[in-house]
């Protein structure tokens, strides 16, 4: 890791280098998501605004400086995705429910009209399920993927913005996130706080607790590296370690701090955004397993790390 980007609920778009030292501060209202161009120096983020943001900037050395911006055509974007041909970038807007779709130029800046994605439909779990909330867009095979919290699916479309059949996912589920890894998909349920794999015909062929510990819980973030499934747990304040193969429990430890949003693995690293404990605690993954390092970095209710 040469620098380690945190976004979050803060006033700031923080840049750490790889002593942890904050060495840039970006100003961004509620940038709570960040994804990089798979191979231009260029930055994407959201502006998780009722009247949702775009905003992409080029990167110089950690610095960060402010290259295009637009709406997010939608409330409350939480997540964006860049597809890895890098010239399409697709935004979840957690509020409406709305997915969009924007070109990128060959400097990595947007262009042309966004296709808008809107959706209907609800859940059982009524304060959280009331329409559609879109949580994650993910590029998997030139389909993009998006976790609804609020309707129990799995949105696929088309590159061009066509509907593809919906995957429906147990009622009550409230997808988060999901990861694709060896012919899977691995989703955390933020409603019914389980883990369930699905084979590449979308069949379930396995489901887990994401934690162990007594409480409420409310998974965010899903990972996959080698053999293992790190899940993060909200309310326990927990990662947990699962076989990729069956889903069964390898390891619960703490996150470091309070409300774990998010998580990156580097290596034999691993960053942890603490949204509520104002910190991003930074892991070091021996036998797969995370353990605590007495390195933390101070940054307000961050919600997304990125190492680059």
């Amino acid at each position: 890791m040469k620098h380690l980007f945190i976004g979050g609920y803060g006033p700031d778009i923080l840049t750490a280098n790889s002593e942890f030292d904050v060495v840039a501060r970006t100003a961004a209202d509620k940038a709570s998501f960040l994804a990089f161009h798979p191979t231009l120096p260029v930055l994407y983020a959201v502006g998780e605004q009722d009247t949702g943001t775009l905003t992409a900037y080029t990167v110089t050395d950690g610095e960060l400086s402010e290259l295009d911006g637009r709406p997010s055509e939608g409330s409350q974007p939480c997540h964006l995705a860049v597809h890895p041909g890098g010239e399409l970038l697709a935004v979840a807007n957690y509020g409406d429910g709305v997915v969009s779709l924007h070109r990128l130029d060959a400097n990595g800046a947007f262009t042309g009209d966004p296709i808008v994605l809107t959706h209907s439909g609800s859940g059982p779990v009524w304060e959280r399920q009331e329409r559609p909330h879109a949580h994650q867009a993910v590029f998997h095979d030139d389909v993009l993927h998006v976790s609804d919290l609020g309707t129990d699916e799995i949105r696929r479309y088309a590159l061009d913005g066509r509907a593809l059949d919906f995957v429906k996912l147990p009622a009550g589920t409230g997808p988060r996130h999901l990861v694709f890894a060896g012919g899977r998909c691995h989703v955390a349920g933020e409603l019914d706080a389980m883990v369930r794999t699905y084979d590449g015909d979308w069949n379930e062929v396995a489901a887990a607790v994401a934690s162990e510990q007594p409480g409420t819980n409310y998974p965010s973030h899903i990972d996959v590296a080698g053999e293992y499934v790190y899940v993060g747990n909200r309310g326990p304040d927990t990662i947990s370690v699962l076989r990729a193969a069956d889903l069964s429990m390898v390891a619960e430890v703490p996150s470091g701090a309070a409300w774990p949003r998010h998580f990156a693995i580097d290596g034999a690293a691993m960053y942890v955004a603490n949204q509520t404990g104002d910190t991003v605690s930074v892991l070091t993954l021996r036998g797969g397993v995370p353990q605590p390092t007495d390195v933390v970095i101070d940054a307000v209710a961050p919600a997304c790390v990125l190492p680059r």
